[in-house]
């Protein structure tokens, strides 16, 4: 997790516990203030440390109780500072996965040039429906989200078209083992690679593969979106992280263009591509 992130939300727990120690009725003890909220005293403690992050509903709760409703802009202006960087997986698919994909949709539609990294699945760009639902299916079985996979994958494919807009370009490179996940069934896993196999040679395009033997200058670790210089998306299992300072960023191209310097395109990617299927 970030170190602005973690300040953010020490600083956030700070002003609770300046809440609890200046209401209006006088100082409220951690106990005292838990009993009137109804939660474990626990919860009281990680909150004001900066262990765990606030819902929205909590933080109206602690100014209601605290007696000091008129707090509740202040909080919640902080707590939405604080997630514009940690989008939590919970509170983004409180409704499903469509909210998701539209909010990317947008940050899509604003970018020139889109640079992919991912290690462990295909890029979401250039997914099936059929492997995208394999994709969506599981991760609200882990995250116990509501289902509407039907609804995400097609927002997801919708916004594929943007491969074929002269205007933009889409750099792609993954890792093979990628390629082999069996994220899905087997008969999904091979149209999902034919549909890579049609992307080589794009104009729009740049599509590589890192092989498994290939010598690495750095080693291939979590995946992540760079939109333009302005954006880097990167998806944990607790959460996404926007990050949008400059320096971060930076670092985040470099790894990129790293990992670009052990990638095969054109013909060589090609190439792996169909070592992979017949292996499969």
């Amino acid at each position: 997790m970030s170190t602005d992130f973690q300040t953010a939300r020490d600083a956030l727990g700070a002003r609770l516990r300046e809440l609890r120690l200046s209401g209006p009725g006088g100082r409220l003890t951690g106990p005292q203030l838990s009993e009137r909220l109804g939660w474990p005293h626990s919860k009281i403690y990680k909150l004001e440390n900066g262990r765990q992050t606030a819902t929205a509903a909590d933080l109206q709760s602690w100014a209601e109780a605290t007696g000091q409703p008129d707090a509740v802009a202040d909080l919640h202006s902080r707590l939405k500072g604080l997630e514009s960087h940690v989008r939590s997986w919970r509170r983004q698919l409180a409704t499903g996965h469509r909210p998701v994909q539209d909010a990317i949709t947008a940050e899509h539609a604003r970018t020139t040039t889109l640079y992919i990294w991912e290690n462990a699945l295909i890029p979401g760009m250039v997914q099936t429906p059929d492997y995208a639902r394999a994709v969506f299916t599981r991760h609200a079985q882990l995250m116990r989200s509501p289902r509407d996979t039907e609804r995400a994958v097609r927002a997801r494919v919708q916004r594929q078209e943007a491969l074929y807009n002269p205007g933009k370009r889409h750099r792609i490179i993954m890792w093979e083992g990628a390629l082999r996940a069996l994220v899905c069934p087997p008969a999904v896993l091979a149209a999902q690679l034919d549909r890579l196999s049609s992307l080589i040679g794009l104009d729009t395009v740049e599509l590589g593969i890192v092989p498994f033997a290939a010598p690495l200058k750095i080693h291939p670790a979590n995946g992540f979106w760079i939109y333009d210089d302005r954006l880097v998306v990167v998806e944990d299992w607790h959460a996404e992280l926007w990050i949008d300072d400059t320096d971060s960023i930076a670092v985040y191209q470099r790894t990129w263009d790293l990992l670009r310097e052990s990638a095969a395109f054109g013909i060589d990617a090609q190439r792996v591509i169909s070592h992979v299927q017949r292996d499969s």
